[in-house]
């Protein structure tokens, strides 16, 4: 193209004020600098996490990957938050807001400085998706390179992650393991770098990026301390120079061609449900028409695939081991499960792409042939009903059939379910609701403490939660979360007494509460709105402006007007 690499950075370094170039000559800048291109790295940099302990030396690593091509990367950070460390804490309710908070970050610096190109770094459950939003508003060439998972840690000579802390910590917590082993896979599952390893939200949204051809190739399942990822991160520079070459924008690759290809890596992979938050906000900032029915048809027609954990044991070493995601994504394409002519950061399609690709070899246990699923239609269902008009997302990897009846018990706090449970209070056949902790009342928490306690095999898959909050990707069982609209602004969730019956069928995606509409007509005119302190500005900028779960927990600003 005749368009300069530089299209946009040139705009200051060659610019009408030329006073502004004593700051680049302070940076140590040679004459032939002021006109190479500028690409902004953004860096969730939070040291005392795990998923983004070693973000910053990836970041310096792709700054010389792009100095080798002529590129000057300039890393900066952004807001992140551990989603591990902050679960049942007030943290807790930060973890959303940093999706939206990272993404208005990477927007304003790179936007402010005039950089022709954003590089984001995907480290950690919302680092992914809020530099995605930013690519898709900015429309700047751009991409996002996975940080990378945590190998498996070992107990006894078996593989362990994040997920097995959490269960044999609730096992030990109603004496089905002694508190001394239990203690043990805490202090040796995580022995290292890298975002949890199994198919929860990080590893969720990684897939779907790839899937989604906003990240190369790889980059989702090369481990995070592996020799792999720093090849990735140097020699990322011929990718980046090609896009901006080329001028190929991240609206030409978000489209809802590539929307229905991520969604469908999801369903097959036994992904997590904040993938679907993701997706739709991602949609909303691409102006893509693809909404939470979309999902749900989706999710309606794709089998399981995959034996990660939670579902299974597996983790994205083992996926790393048989040959990475471009394996199993082959797979999906050979099977018409993904649309191969979308493009994609490499500057082919994705068919093309996965075409030298080797076939998936069936003597493994983590993907299993498409006439032999682990399930016929995804673990992730998407219902609508008279409890959840705007739509209700559930993952039920743990239960049997796809019907459940039984009585509800309200909660407006999730450690007081766990404490019910260790009374032995909640039996099988029960509904928890779990309500007044969405995006507008708390920030939309996830509650893994609640759902990691109806793990226990009493009561795994044997009763249902439902709540307007989120939970972790690490959470198994039947869960319904991201009910829409939320109870704090009069949602019918609000309207639930303990005893009611509430009924789904994931099949017909139905979500029934079984009370007479003029009962519920009268709660609804005793019902009043619940003041909600807000004791940190973040929650109440963030309130002020959130859009609900079925618009992807958006800035209303960037809603349809009809909506």
């Amino acid at each position: 193209m005749d368009r300069p690499l530089n299209w946009n950075s040139r705009n200051l370094t060659q610019g009408w004020q030329r006073g502004v170039t004593a700051f680049y000559y302070g940076l140590h800048f040679q004459e032939e600098d002021f006109h190479k291109p500028q690409v902004g790295i953004g860096v969730p940099l939070l040291e005392g996490n795990l998923c983004n302990v070693h973000a910053y030396r990836l970041a310096s690593l792709i700054k010389e990957g792009l100095a080798k091509e002529g590129l000057i990367g300039f890393p900066f950070g952004t807001p992140a938050v551990s989603d591990n460390i902050t679960q049942g804490q007030e943290g807790g309710n930060a973890s959303l807001p940093s999706r939206n908070m990272i993404a208005n970050a990477a927007e304003c610096v790179t936007s402010a400085h005039g950089y022709d190109f954003l590089i984001g770094m995907h480290n950690c459950d919302k680092n992914g998706p809020g530099f995605a939003m930013a690519l898709a508003r900015l429309n700047y060439p751009g991409l996002i390179i996975n940080g990378g998972s945590i190998k498996p840690g070992c107990h006894r000579g078996q593989d362990t992650s994040i997920l097995d802390v959490y269960d044999s910590q609730a096992a030990a917590s109603v004496g089905a393991m002694t508190h001394e082993e239990a203690n043990e896979i805490l202090r040796t599952a995580c022995p290292g770098p890298g975002g949890c390893g199994i198919a929860a939200s990080f590893n969720t949204w990684g897939i779907a990026l790839e899937a989604m051809g906003l990240t190369p190739p790889y980059s989702s399942s090369n481990p995070a301390d592996d020799p792999s990822k720093i090849a990735e991160c140097q020699n990322i520079g011929s990718m980046v120079k090609r896009l901006l070459a080329e001028d190929i924008r991240p609206r030409d690759i978000v489209t809802r061609a590539s929307m229905i290809n991520a969604t469908r890596a999801v369903a097959a992979m036994g992904g997590s449900t904040n993938g679907v938050l993701h997706l739709l906000a991602l949609a909303r900032e691409a102006e893509v028409d693809f909404h939470l029915q979309d999902i749900q048809t989706i999710c309606r027609e794709t089998p399981v695939l995959c034996s990660f954990a939670p579902r299974g044991k597996r983790t994205m070493f083992d996926l790393f081991k048989l040959g990475g995601t471009p394996i199993f994504l082959k797979y999906l394409l050979q099977q018409g499960m993904l649309q191969g002519d979308c493009i994609t950061v490499t500057g082919k399609t994705m068919a093309e792409n996965l075409a030298d690709v080797p076939d998936v070899s069936w003597d493994q246990d983590l993907i299993v042939p498409v006439e032999k699923p682990f399930k016929p239609y995804a673990d992730m269902q998407i219902c609508f009903g008279n409890l959840a008009p705007g739509g209700i997302v559930f993952k039920v990897s743990s239960m049997k059939e796809p019907t459940f009846r039984g009585k509800a018990i309200c909660f407006d706090d999730a450690r007081k379910i766990a404490e019910a449970v260790e009374r032995d209070e909640i039996q099988p056949g029960t509904v928890i609701v779990l309500r007044y902790l969405g995006p507008v009342a708390s920030g939309m928490p996830e509650v893994l403490v609640a759902t990691a306690a109806l793990a226990v095999p009493k009561l795994d898959g044997k009763v249902a939660f439902i709540s307007d909050t989120r939970v972790s990707g690490v959470s198994h069982g039947a869960i319904g979360v991201h009910c829409a609209p939320e109870a704090a602004v009069g949602g019918p969730i609000a309207l639930v007494e303990d005893g009611d019956e509430i009924s789904f069928d994931l099949v017909n995606g139905n979500l029934s509460l079984h009370v007479d509409d003029a009962i519920l007509a009268e709660r609804r005119r005793k019902w009043t709105a619940p003041e909600i302190p807000r004791t940190r500005g973040y929650l109440a900028d963030f309130s002020a402006t959130v859009s609900q779960a079925n618009h992807g927990c958006v800035s209303r600003a960037f809603l349809p007007v009809e909506d």
